[in-house]
């Protein structure tokens, strides 16, 4: 289990982060259209699970812009940016980004997520939130990559997901 820190503090966490060959649990997040959709949504492809806090901070931000601009030069690649925010706010933040490529998905309506993902912060101040983490899987939904990044205050290693799809 990675040791999690907010600006230098211990972040406690709720679960394990899926580890690299496992079997991605099934989920059912909530799209800007306000359905319900899960893996299955995604069937056949390979995907990038790009895990937030909150795209309304300069780092979530970031990281949404950085995977958008490469999954355009890949295929078959599905860019799933999963926070707490609300539908509402990530198409908002997402359209005036002009981001085409992610697909952004809420968990309020899913507090299993966080647990059965290891990514859920159990305590503090972020209580409730997702700590930024990165899962790549293949197109059977086998974990290929898995980064829990443990200072929530920085980016996550894109070399290293994007790696795992070549």
């Amino acid at each position: 289990m990675t040791k999690v820190t907010f600006k230098g503090e211990a972040v406690k966490m709720a679960g394990m982060l899926p580890v690299r060959g496992a079997k991605a649990p099934e989920f059912s997040l909530t799209n800007a259209a306000l359905e319900d959709v899960g893996l299955k949504n995604f069937a056949g492809k390979r995907k990038i699970l790009n895990i937030v806090p909150s795209l309304d901070t300069t780092v979530c931000a970031i990281s949404a812009r950085k995977f958008d601009a490469e999954v355009a030069k890949l295929k078959d690649v599905a860019l799933l940016t999963i926070s707490a925010d609300l539908p509402f706010a990530s198409k908002r933040f997402c359209d005036a980004e002009k981001l085409s490529h992610v697909v952004p998905l809420s968990t309020f309506r899913s507090p299993s997520f966080g647990k059965d993902y290891g990514v859920r912060i159990a305590a503090g101040p972020l209580a409730g939130l997702m700590a930024r983490s990165v899962l790549v899987l293949d197109a059977s939904d086998k974990v290929i990559h898995a980064e829990q990044v443990p200072e929530i205050t920085q980016e996550p290693d894109y070399a290293a997901a994007l790696k795992a799809l070549a």
